[in-house]
């Protein structure tokens, strides 16, 4: 018999082995991951169960347990009847204190950081790198280093305790980090889309506010966040120049929670800090996705 002439067996093809999800280095990922949202997440979670209940049971000193019967009324109490000193008509006021100030701050020095931006980036400025530098500069100087020349300054002006000084303030601490992710935007634009407007007939303003203001649209939501969350938050800037008709709600939170008169209503406080944080969390959450979106954009160059 010719055994050349007998088929050859079939090749054995291996079965794929199936992807083991559970794996140890994914357990303890996963582990790791629960434990810090737990640790995040419980001071929340006592701040909001707290702030149900009623100041009979928080005197019984079960922190973490739930409100028997959950009430809002400490929330009404924070928003419109806690005392910030001698006014006891609640936190709303700082908070329309703080939108007076977080608006115009925020749209001045978003639009002048963008402008520094853009100029830095596609027009030859005479002495723009030295110029870049100390604004850059500027950013890592404490604030209470130059508070006391920035108080001088602002009084021989008429500026210091009003609302206008306050949104300058904030306008000027947030130009250099402004300028800085913008430029850094605007370098990962093609120089070629700014050659072909100059070709076109576009001038400074209008290549601006027509072609690169449009396209920086994931940059404007990443500085829109961190202007809104470090403005909304600051202390010690509205603290020194808002005056005493113009105080943010981080103020007077802290007028409400460190008074020294009547009980201590932990459940008013409670929830007089939640309110406090509602508009930077809400922020962050709407428009979170856009936040790596843009900073990864802008991380193209530098």
């Amino acid at each position: 018999m010719n055994t050349l002439a007998r088929p050859l067996p079939a090749a054995r093809v291996a079965a794929p082995s199936r992807r083991r999800w559970l794996t140890p280095g994914r357990i303890g990922l996963y582990a790791f991951l629960a434990g810090a949202a737990l640790f995040f997440l419980m001071p929340l979670y006592v701040m909001v169960v707290t702030s149900l209940k009623p100041m009979e049971e928080i005197r019984l000193g079960n922190l973490f347990s739930l409100p028997v019967a959950p009430s809002f009324d400490a929330w009404v109490q924070a928003w419109s009847g806690a005392c910030t000193g001698l006014d006891c008509n609640g936190i709303r006021g700082g908070f329309w204190n703080s939108v007076q100030i977080v608006v115009p701050s925020v749209a001045l020095s978003i639009f002048l950081g963008a402008l520094n931006g853009y100029a830095l980036s596609f027009w030859r400025v005479r002495w723009a790198g030295p110029l870049f530098a100390i604004l850059l500069f500027g950013s890592f100087v404490p604030y209470q280093v130059i508070m006391y020349p920035l108080v001088r300054t602002f009084a021989l002006v008429n500026l210091f305790g009003s609302l206008p000084g306050i949104v300058l303030i904030h306008t000027l601490f947030g130009m250099p980090v402004m300028t800085l992710l913008f430029r850094n935007y605007f370098a990962s634009v093609p120089g070629e889309l700014f050659k072909a407007a100059r070709i076109d007939g576009g001038g400074f303003w209008r290549i601006f506010f027509q072609l690169m203001l449009p396209m920086a649209l994931p940059m404007i939501v990443v500085v829109v966040i961190l202007q809104v969350t470090m403005i909304w938050n600051d202390f010690i800037l509205g603290l020194v120049f808002a005056g005493g008709d113009h105080l943010p709600m981080t103020v007077q939170l802290n007028n409400v929670i460190n008074t020294t008169t009547g009980e201590r209503t932990y459940n008013v406080n409670m929830a007089a800090t939640i309110l406090t944080s509602l508009v930077p969390l809400s922020v962050y959450l709407i428009s979170g996705r856009w936040f790596v979106r843009g900073i990864a954009a802008g991380a193209v160059k530098g």
